[in-house]
């Protein structure tokens, strides 16, 4: 795991965790909003997290990070396993934790109350983001498909 943006960036870091498969205006919304916070630090689930989690990807690994990298808010990626955060977050211990809101309840509201609590013990501040309707990545690859 490539950890230069912690020596390139200035803290505090806004960590913020996507599939971006595809990548939408949704994603967009919430990598602004993070940047608002700090250095924004992706967390990209990599293609076996996604397939345990969403399903087979559209886009690899590796082009979904060749995308996001692309991107001026973006300070850095690092690859995610699953949806358990609280190994990332204890690790960089990273000052704010943005996601979607949506994962106030369904597959990821046990990840929520963990990276809470994990975050807490340090004061960071997980922040949730009100969801973009009308778009989901889910859908947009249904469509696709």
């Amino acid at each position: 795991m490539k950890e230069e943006f912690i020596k390139n960036n200035k803290r505090p870091f806004a960590f913020v965790t996507m599939c971006a498969d595809p990548i939408h205006h949704g994603h967009i919304n919430i990598l602004h909003e993070a940047k608002k916070y700090g250095s924004v630090i992706i967390g990209l689930m990599t293609d076996s997290a996604m397939k345990n989690y969403k399903g087979n990807p559209l886009l690899s690994f590796q082009e979904r990070l060749k995308v996001l990298a692309e991107l001026k808010s973006v300070s850095g990626i690092i690859p995610i396993e699953s949806i358990d955060f609280v190994p990332y977050l204890e690790k960089f211990k990273f000052e704010y934790f943005l996601h979607g809101d949506d994962w106030k309840q369904g597959a990821q509201k046990k990840s929520r109350e963990s990276a809470i609590l994990a975050m807490s013990e340090w004061g960071g501040k997980v922040i949730d983001v009100p969801y973009t309707e009308g778009v989901s990545s889910s859908d947009l690859k249904k469509g696709i498909n």
